[in-house]
């Protein structure tokens, strides 16, 4: 959620992971009082060691700040914390010295599930979530709050054209891989051991037509109940820890590597 240029984030995780991985980005940080709960406290000291100055307020005042949403007690006001660019992703990308782990979303544009997608890519370690510029949800204080954290910890990249990243991926040799239910091959039969961007699109509309023809190829996830789908984040979730188990096995050392 943003305010001339500045950001609010909202929620006991969301705010305690910016004062761990970033507190000179914090501008003002806005308690409710009476909070004397264990999480409120770490919060606090976690601000206190941060050199931030908490400030106390009435319950109505956070609701001016964010509106009607669980902000549970605290709001921080930030500095925006910038999405990468193409050339940032590229950049780091070529710096890995391991098989880079991508997840791609295509035109995800309700928070929640950004958010979703955020906190599971942030589980499953990858090296950057890629979103399109114009045809996504951005990474407010809803998608912060949601992720409970990972917003601030898994870089974004809102890319320009994502047809054409997609190609830019391809050219240094990581497979993309796109998640469509109406594909023959199973998830658990790929092979998603090596570099690797997994791309899932919206709910209902799935992927757009020139990213499904960039995918080297698809794959669905198998479905034994009546639900026909799962959700974005749900399916971006089982795709992912499908990927880090596969990798885990392969990698050097592993009990069946």
């Amino acid at each position: 959620m943003g305010d001339g240029g500045r950001h609010y984030v909202y929620g006991l995780h969301a705010v305690a992971a910016v004062l761990s991985n970033s507190p000179e980005r914090v501008l003002e940080l806005w308690l409710k009082e009476p909070r004397a709960d264990q999480r409120a406290q770490a919060v606090k000291d976690a601000a206190q060691a941060a050199g931030v100055r908490a400030q106390i307020v009435a319950p109505d005042v956070l609701s001016k700040f964010v509106g009607d949403v669980a902000h549970q007690g605290v709001v921080a006001r930030l500095t925006p914390l910038a999405a990468w660019n193409d050339d940032q992703l590229f950049e780091h990308l070529d710096a890995l010295d391991r098989p880079a782990f991508l997840l791609v979303l295509d035109s995800v544009t309700d928070p929640h599930n950004l958010g979703a997608c955020l906190r599971s890519a942030d589980a499953a370690g990858v090296d950057a979530v890629v979103i399109p510029k114009d045809r996504s949800a951005g990474v407010d204080g809803v998608v912060r709050k949601v992720a409970a954290g990972a917003a601030e910890a898994v870089p974004v990249a809102a890319v320009t054209n994502l047809a054409r990243t997609l190609d830019a991926l391809k050219a240094r040799n990581i497979w993309v891989v796109g998640l469509d239910g109406a594909a023959e091959k199973s998830l658990h039969a790929a092979d998603l051991t090596g570099a690797l961007a997994l791309v899932l699109g919206a709910e209902g509309e799935g992927m757009r037509r020139l990213t499904r023809e960039r995918c080297d190829f698809l794959v669905s996830i198998p479905m034994a109940g009546q639900v026909e789908s799962l959700n974005v984040s749900v399916s971006a979730g089982v795709a992912l820890f499908e990927a880090v188990r596969q990798r885990r096995r392969q990698a050097p050392g592993s009990a069946n590597g």
